[in-house]
């Protein structure tokens, strides 16, 4: 579904991703591992279309990404759930998920309403503020909304940066059994996420980066595959 073979990024003068290849496959979720600084956002964003990759071929269903803008790149089916949630102030709750049928131009308004109450469905919580501000919500609340406003589009591939940062464990909890309700659906997602050990519960296979590059891939499944990524990583 989505492939990436020997990408580059710099930001300016700076090689951050050094040759990144990896492949994310329909309905699958694979975790991207590694310490903070060594390049994991850059190749979320470098995907989105937020960055422009300097050299290397990526495609997503056969289609080349590489000189797509952003907007783009999301009308093709892949939604970025960004660390830093990018909640709309001033904007309720609704607000913020209407935002999502940009990613959609061509679906009619009975369609999307249909699409929100449906996302409403899944989202019970976000039901019941749907005229709260986003930005009031708890910082559990307001990561399942950005979520959510993804979901609300056409997305059939989720990006997600770091999604349980900062939170509490109950709500860490919903937040990876949402994750999963998500891949039981058929919905593919590249995770990047420090909680290792609960990550790799999830996940079908890994990479992992140190430097800009990939150092080490498997399979979650194989107890040696795992253990030799919680031992690099002193998990």
């Amino acid at each position: 579904m989505l492939e990436l073979k020997q990408v580059h990024t710099h930001y300016g003068l700076s090689h951050v991703l050094q040759g990144i290849t990896l492949r994310v496959g329909a309905g699958e979720v694979v975790g991207l591992f590694g310490r903070n600084g060594v390049g994991k956002t850059t190749v979320m964003k470098t995907i989105a279309g937020w960055v422009e990759p300097s050299a290397g071929e990526l495609r997503f269903e056969g289609q080349v990404l590489k000189g797509l803008p952003s907007e783009q790149i999301c009308r093709l089916g892949i939604g970025l759930v960004p660390e830093d949630r990018r909640i709309f102030p001033g904007l309720t709750v609704e607000e913020n998920l209407c935002l999502g049928f940009m990613q959609a131009p061509g679906r009619t308004r009975t369609d999307s309403l249909r699409k929100l109450e449906e996302t409403y469905q899944r989202f019970p919580r976000l039901a019941e503020r749907r005229q709260q501000m986003g930005t009031t919500l708890s910082g559990g609340e307001q990561q399942m909304l950005a979520i959510a406003r993804t979901l609300v589009g056409e997305a059939r591939m989720l990006l997600i940066d770091e999604p349980t940062e900062g939170l509490a464990p109950m709500i860490v909890d919903e937040l990876f059994e949402l994750m999963a309700s998500l891949a039981r659906d058929g919905m593919a997602i590249l995770l990047v996420e420090q909680n290792i050990k609960r990550a790799i519960a999830l996940v079908n296979r890994f990479y992992m980066l140190e430097r800009g590059q990939v150092i080490a891939e498997g399979k979650a499944a194989d107890p040696a595959s795992r253990a030799d990524l919680l031992e690099r990583l002193r998990v």
